[in-house]
Parts: C-alpha cells; sequence; structure tokens
C-alpha cells in the first residue's frame, strides 16, 4: 500500500519527536521506503529532520540523504562531521557521491576523503570529481559487472558474486579483455545456463554495442538511450577502455534539473533558487530580467511617442496596442519554444533544425492569414476600413516577424554557446513588442496617408 503524507501524520510526528518516541518513528516513519521518508523530513524543522535522521540505520542514511530536497539535504550535510559525512558517502553510489563532495570546498573534500575506510571507493570518487558535472564522465558511476573475455564460466561468477556486493543494480555485464577495452555484453542467462569450464569468449555479444564516450553531453546520452530504449549504458574513454556506466535515472534526474533551470530562465529568474531564500537573493535573481522589462517598455514608449501625432489623429489606432504586442509575444515564446526543444534534445543536424523552422514559418502564415481575417472585421466595426487594414495587416505582419525572431534568436544564441532558453521569455517578448509597435505605426501611418 502507498504511503500517503498528510498533515495529521507531520503534526503526530513532531509530537513524537518533541517527546522523543523513538520506538513510534521507528515503527511509522523508518519502516517506509527512503523515497518516502526523505518527504516526510522535508516537511519538518532542520532539528526535527536530524532527530529522525539519526535514528536511522548508515546505510538508510545514505538513501534518505539523495532524497530530500536540495536545500534540506545541503543544511544536513552541514551539520554532519567529517567523519558521519565520510560514513554516509560509502554506502552512496560512486556517482551520488562525487556530486554531493563536488558541492563542498576542497579542503572539506580532501578531509572526508581521507575519512573514508574503503580506499576502492575514495579512488572511485577522486576519478569522478575530475570531470565536469556537464559530461557522461561526470554523470556516470563506477559500480559495474565485468567479466573478462578468457574466463571460463566458473571464474566469472566468482567475479560477479564479488563485484554485485557494490552493484545497486544489476541491468548489463560488460565484457573486456586484459586491458578494460569493451568488448562486447553477455547475457546473464546464458552465463548461468552454460557450462563452468566455457570461455566466455563462446558467450558474450560483440555486435551492435552501444557505448558512449567520457565527453559527451548528458544531452546526447539521453538521445542514445531513448533511440536503444536503454536503461544502461557503458561510458568508454578515447582508448575504448571501460571505465563507468551511466543508468537511466541518471539522466533523468540530470535532465530535470536542467528544466527547471531553462524553466526558470525562460521566465526571468537567473539564478537558482531555494525555497528559504531571502527576499533580496529573490529579488536580486529576477532583476536582471526585469531591467530588460524596463528597458523594453521604455523603447515602446518612445516608438509610441515617435508617433504621437498620428495617434492624436488616429485615435482608434491607440486601441489595438495591447494586441499587437500580445500576439508578438506569444508567437514568439511558441516558436522559441520549439527550436530550444529540439536543441535540448541534442538534435544539433542543421537540415532537422531548419525543417522545424520552416514548419513554423508555415504555421505562422496560417495563423497570421486566418488572424488577420478575424481582426479586420473586428477592426472595421470600430473605425472603418482603413483602420480593419491597417490592424489586419499589422497582424500579419507582426505574426510572421515574431516568428523568424522566435525561430532563429535561440539558434544564434547556441551558436555563441549562450543557453538557448535565454530567448524565450522577456527577451523574445520584449523585442517583439518594440518591434510590433513599430511595424503597426508605420503600416497605419502609411495606409492612412494613402487612403486620405
Amino acid at each position: 500500500m502507498q504511503f500517503q503524507l498528510t498533515k495529521e501524520f507531520i503534526d503526530q510526528l513532531k509530537d513524537r519527536v518533541a517527546s522523543e518516541d523513538s520506538a513510534w518513528i521507528h515503527k511509522n516513519v523508518l519502516e517506509l521506503h527512503h523515497a518516502d521518508i526523505a518527504d516526510v523530513l522535508d516537511e519538518l524543522s532542520h532539528e526535527e529532520a536530524k532527530h529522525v535522521y539519526y535514528l536511522s540505520s548508515e546505510e538508510l542514511q545514505a538513501d534518505i540523504l539523495m532524497d530530500l530536497q536540495e536545500e534540506n539535504r545541503d543544511r544536513l550535510i552541514e551539520s554532519l562531521s567529517t567523519k558521519e559525512l565520510a560514513d554516509q558517502i560509502e554506502n552512496l553510489d560512486s556517482d551520488d557521491a562525487a556530486d554531493i563532495l563536488g558541492e563542498l570546498p576542497e579542503d572539506k573534500i580532501q578531509e572526508v576523503i581521507s575519512q573514508m575506510q574503503d580506499d576502492a571507493a575514495a579512488e572511485d570518487i577522486i576519478d569522478l570529481l575530475n570531470y565536469d558535472e556537464d559530461i557522461a564522465g561526470g554523470l556516470m558511476q563506477k559500480e559495474f559487472l565485468k567479466v573478462e573475455l578468457d574466463w571460463p564460466v566458473n571464474r566469472a561468477l566468482r567475479q560477479l558474486r564479488r563485484q554485485a556486493e557494490d552493484v545497486e543494480r544489476v541491468y548489463n555485464i560488460f565484457v573486456t579483455d586484459a586491458e578494460e577495452h569493451l568488448l562486447g555484453v553477455l547475457s546473464l542467462k546464458r552465463l548461468l545456463i552454460a557450462n563452468s569450464t566455457t570461455k566466455i569468449a563462446e558467450l558474450y555479444n560483440s555486435k551492435n554495442i552501444i557505448s558512449v564516450k567520457t565527453s559527451e553531453t548528458p544531452e546526447q546520452v539521453a538521445v542514445l538511450m531513448e533511440k536503444y530504449d536503454l536503461v544502461t549504458v557503458p561510458v568508454v574513454d578515447y582508448q575504448n577502455k571501460l571505465v563507468g556506466r551511466i543508468t537511466l535515472d541518471d539522466v533523468m534526474d540530470y535532465l530535470k534539473e536542467e528544466v527547471d533551470k531553462d524553466f526558470q530562465l525562460a521566465t526571468g529568474i537567473s539564478e537558482p533558487m531555494q525555497s528559504d531564500a531571502s527576499i533580496w537573493a529573490i529579488a536580486k535573481a529576477r532583476l536582471p530580467w526585469l531591467i530588460i522589462g524596463l528597458a523594453g517598455g521604455i523603447l515602446g514608449a518612445k516608438v509610441i511617442s515617435g508617433f504621437e501625432l498620428s495617434i492624436a489623429s488616429i485615435p482608434e489606432l491607440a486601441f489595438f496596442i495591447p494586441l499587437i504586442t500580445a500576439m508578438g509575444g506569444n508567437v514568439g515564446v511558441q516558436s522559441s519554444a520549439i527550436v530550444v526543444q529540439s536543441l535540448a534534445r541534442g538534435e544539433q543536424q542543421i537540415g532537422g533544425i531548419l525543417s522545424k523552422i520552416w514548419k513554423e514559418t508555415l504555421v505562422g502564415i496560417v495563423n497570421g492569414i486566418l488572424l488577420s481575417l478575424l481582426i479586420f472585421g473586428i477592426a472595421t466595426v470600430f473605425g472603418g476600413i482603413e483602420l480593419g487594414l491597417v490592424v489586419s495587416i499589422s497582424l500579419f505582419t507582426v505574426i510572421i516577424v515574431a516568428a523568424i525572431f522566435g525561430t532563429f534568436i535561440p539558434l544564434i544564441l547556441n551558436k555563441y554557446k549562450v543557453d538557448p532558453a535565454l530567448a524565450t521569455g522577456p527577451f523574445i517578448t520584449t523585442m517583439n513588442d518594440v518591434v510590433g509597435l513599430f511595424i503597426y505605426f508605420s503600416i497605419g501611418l502609411l495606409i492612412f496617408s494613402l487612403m486620405a
């Protein structure tokens, strides 16, 4: 039965923590799945969470630690001594351990590693810390099952039993030569039913082996795993030596973090914010894009002031200013979202991206025609056929221009190594507001002067 977190349960737990009722906490909290325990601790104060956390076993503590919300995990780690943290690290997969240590100051990293009793685990973590977190090497884990090509089945089974102690989830058995070069994969079924003296060379599969280099991006890894429906993929260095594996859950965790970052950028938040961040920190993170919006508003006002005489003589033009700016911003954000999504999925081939641009342009033309015909009738009722022509032609032009901006700006930003998510939200909207207003008043001035 799935655990349901309720306010009544949290209130009762708080009372039990206050009365130090360890028996109740063990029975009702610490027997839950570690992900559910983490959800519970996220609802408690720091001191309450620490009390429950320290009642659990070291192995359970390690699992809970990785499932806590980031800000709560950081606070808990700060409260641990280097020896306690070292003990926790040894119970984690190497990639998770490296992620936690990577957030610490260099001197504390060295102190924690020096406190670890498992030298092999310490070496694996040190190796992972040498990789940037935004490449496959920084995403991989060092725990995997491996056999060598010339081993007989009985030796392979003995070695796998030893290796399996450190591997939480077994998906594949990789086959290498004596120099660690990746040669293929081995089916567990074939291994179990084979004769004990049969060599691995007679059992393994060496065809169509999918692997990734340590330098590849997580997005490239995700595309590969999706294409070939993989739950794990081996990681090799430039000599094709097996150095680790990446599991699907690690890729999904990374992509989720990137989606959260991109969403914040798209909505005008330039820095990641924790739930307990100060008002000044939150304001500072949002300020840069609000300044861009302010600058855009000033430019828009400047454009309007440049056509002040036209508006004074044709006041109906002012009625449709919100319409022009809103439609331009909406179309621009929609178009840019398509391109940003393609880039985020690792689509770098210019042909594939150009086809999306062409499709977005055609969509813009179709929507522009339909919306322009609709607004022509509405504007004509408000101010006559001249106003109808001005608004409809302007709207059509603004939609096409916004679609072009929305498709090309993310590509330009990506070319210069700037996160294309910056193209959405305030950036595209502000640009389309200014350009849209200029187009609207220019067309209005032209048509009314021609029909005067």
